[in-house]
C-alpha cells in the first residue's frame, strides 16, 4: 500500500517490551514507498485527539500498533469514515486482531497485510451518540473486578487482578439487570451481561464463540444468578467457549440493546466507558479494515 500510512503507536504495549518490535515495523511499512508517520500520544486523550487530526487528512490507512485499548482508540477516530484501519497485534489479549484473522504474534506479517492492502467491512456498536467499541462491552462482575483492580497501585501488573478477583468474590451479588433487546425488555438478575461484536475478550474469553463482526447484531451473553462455587465451576469454560450450553447462560441476538442497572460501570474492549444506563447499536459496515 504505497501511500500515506499514519501509525498510532502505544509505548507501554506488553509492558513497554513491544517497543523494540516498533522499528522493523516502520522499516516493513517503508519497504514499498510508504510514506510513514507516526503518532504518539502524552495520553489517551491527545493521542485521540491526534488520530481524530490524521484521519481527517484521509490517509490511506490508520494502523494500530499496540493491543486491544489501542485499536478501541483508533475505531473512534475512524468509525464512519472511508480510511482504513490497520492492526499491528502488539498487546497482551488480541482478540480483535484474532477475529478477523490477522496474526497474532507476527507484527512484520501483519505489517504484510497492510501493505497488501486488502480491505473488509465490519460492524462497530455505537454507545449513546458518539462512543464505539470494536469487540466486547461487559457489566456485572468482571466490570467490578476492573474497577477494583484499577483502584490499587499494588501489586504491579496482572497481580492487582487477581487480588481484585479474590475481594469481590468474597462481596459479590448477583445484579438486577433490566435489558432491552429491540425493544423485548428482559428483567432479571444476573452475574455479568456482555455485549459481543466479536467473539472474544480479555486474552482468548470466548464469551460469545459465534458472534461475528458482519452480521450487523450484537450477541448478548446474560450469565443469570448462580451460586459463587458454581460460578468458579463455569467460568472457566468460557475460554473454550463452552459455557453456553450450561442452563444459566442465556445468548440472545439484538441490533440495539439498552441496559439498566445500579452501580454497574461497562468496559468495552477493555476500556472503561462508564456507568450503567447505557444504549449500544449495531452499526453494519462502520469500520474498513486492511485483512489478510
Amino acid at each position: 500500500m504505497p501511500g500515506e500510512i499514519a501509525v498510532l503507536v502505544n509505548p507501554a504495549a506488553r509492558g513497554g517490551r513491544s517497543r523494540a518490535l516498533l522499528a522493523p515495523v516502520l522499516d516493513r511499512l517503508r519497504s514499498r514507498g510508504a510514506e510513514v508517520s507516526v503518532i504518539v500520544g502524552d495520553s489517551a486523550e491527545d493521542a485521540l485527539e491526534r488520530a481524530c487530526t490524521a484521519v481527517a487528512e484521509v490517509p490511506d490507512a490508520l494502523v494500530a500498533f499496540g493491543g486491544d485499548g489501542l485499536v478501541h482508540l483508533a475505531v473512534q477516530a475512524l468509525a464512519g469514515t472511508d480510511v482504513p484501519l490497520g492492526i499491528i497485534p502488539a498487546g497482551t489479549g488480541n482478540d480483535i486482531a484474532d477475529a478477523l484473522g490477522l496474526p497474532r504474534k507476527d507484527p512484520l506479517a501483519a505489517a504484510g497485510v497492510v501493505l497488501a492492502g486488502r480491505t473488509r467491512a465490519v460492524d462497530a456498536a455505537r454507545i449513546g451518540e458518539d462512543a464505539w467499541f470494536a469487540s466486547v462491552l461487559c457489566c456485572g462482575f468482571d466490570s467490578r473486578v476492573n474497577e477494583r483492580a484499577n483502584r490499587r497501585s499494588w501489586p504491579p501488573g496482572m497481580a492487582k487482578y487477581l487480588v481484585a478477583l479474590a475481594e469481590e468474590l468474597r462481596n459479590f451479588a448477583p445484579i438486577p439487570f433490566r435489558i432491552d433487546l429491540d425493544g423485548e425488555v428482559v428483567e432479571r438478575e444476573a452475574v455479568l451481561v456482555a455485549l459481543a461484536n466479536t467473539r472474544s475478550y480479555g486474552a482468548g474469553m470466548r464469551v460469545c464463540p459465534d458472534a461475528r463482526p458482519d452480521d450487523g447484531l450484537l450477541d448478548v451473553m446474560i450469565l443469570g444468578a448462580v451460586p459463587r462455587g458454581r460460578f468458579l465451576r463455569t467460568f472457566p469454560r468460557v475460554y473454550r467457549g463452552t459455557h453456553v450450553t450450561h442452563p444459566a447462560v442465556t445468548i440472545r441476538r439484538a441490533r440495539r440493546v439498552a441496559l439498566e442497572a445500579a452501580d454497574v460501570v461497562a468496559y468495552a474492549d477493555g476500556e472503561r466507558i462508564g456507568p450503567a444506563p447505557l444504549t449500544c447499536e449495531a452499526v453494519p459496515g462502520a469500520l474498513r479494515v486492511l485483512v489478510p
